[in-house]
């Protein structure tokens, strides 16, 4: 069995960390064949879409700079000759990104089967997919105009507010009412009411941390990823400084994941991430979502194991 990822350059994984590092090693441990692209590297050639695909050997360590893979040189190929291709390059999605999901929608009607689904990654901008699930969101506005945001801060008091293409906390401000920085903040982030952005109640809970819920092939797992921010910190994020503590499932969690699990399954989407703070839905992450080997480390759940049970039922 074949399988293309997709993903940022393989010498920079974080590997103790990384989680398509995590999904490759347990492909590798069932004897799949592992071959790496980049997402910059599809083309169409005959109507056929195609990636350098460099095949790569998995040497079973885990020091970063490399030393864990050997790979060949890439060559052509068609995504339809894989038995999968798994999407896993980082955000921010920008036009680059977009034109690859076309492609890979393009694949997808060739018999590439993808993970997850080129038209999936479109639909689900991971900011805005949650107003599709208003029961479960905290009180939220989306708009360009920074009059918008000033009255939405004026109800609420205390209010983050973030770009729709960001990650890892990027771009994420908290504000109040009476925060002398509030205008330059928005000219900055709204560039002068060209670019639409998100604000949302501040949710307090956020001290308890930022939960990261994994639902994998239609299943909900059982353990949350709760991302504390650093003393003085709004953001929970990993890159931002954030804890990782790994955690069972509130009911509210597990209410919330249960909800959306089967419609994600039927979009195409193998693999959410389900951010949560407090009792709110706050991101559907669909992109490259993470959290595989902390949640393993802390919990004893093989939460790669899962992921490739849910790729091979899939084929």
């Amino acid at each position: 069995m074949d399988i293309l990822f997709i993903a940022d350059p393989m010498a920079g994984f974080k590997t103790y960390k990384d989680t398509t590092f995590a999904m490759m090693r347990e492909a590798a441990r069932r004897g799949w064949r592992l071959f790496h692209t980049l997402s910059g590297q599809l083309s169409v050639a005959g109507g056929t879409v195609y990636a350098q695909a460099a095949p790569f050997a998995f040497l079973g360590g885990q020091a970063d700079g490399g030393a864990w893979f050997r790979a060949e040189a890439p060559v052509p190929r068609a995504l339809n000759g894989f038995d999968a291709v798994v999407m896993r390059t980082d955000p921010p999605f920008d036009m680059q990104y977009l034109y690859a999901t076309q492609l890979l929608t393009l694949a997808e009607g060739q018999g590439a089967k993808v993970f997850n689904s080129g038209q999936a990654m479109r639909d689900f901008n991971e900011k805005l997919a949650i107003l599709q699930f208003a029961d479960f969101i905290a009180p939220t506005t989306v708009t360009t105009r920074a009059s918008d945001v000033r009255a939405f801060l004026a109800e609420h008091g205390d209010i983050i507010v973030k770009p729709l293409d960001g990650m890892g906390g990027m771009g994420i401000f908290r504000l109040r009412r009476d925060d002398p920085n509030t205008g330059s903040i928005l000219e900055t982030l709204m560039q002068l009411d060209t670019r639409t952005i998100m604000a949302q109640r501040y949710l307090p809970e956020i001290v308890h941390g930022d939960k990261r819920v994994l639902v994998i092939g239609g299943q909900v797992v059982p353990y949350a990823l709760a991302r504390i921010p650093q003393q003085g910190e709004t953001r929970g994020n990993l890159a931002a400084g954030g804890r990782g503590v790994a955690q069972e499932l509130s009911p509210r969690d597990r209410e919330i994941a249960e909800s959306l699990a089967p419609g994600l399954m039927r979009r195409g989407i193998l693999l959410a991430g389900l951010d949560i703070i407090g009792d709110c839905l706050t991101e559907v992450n669909v992109t490259s979502p993470t959290g595989f080997q902390e949640i393993a480390g802390q919990k004893g759940f093989d939460t790669a194991a899962c992921f490739i049970d849910a790729l091979e039922k899939q084929l």
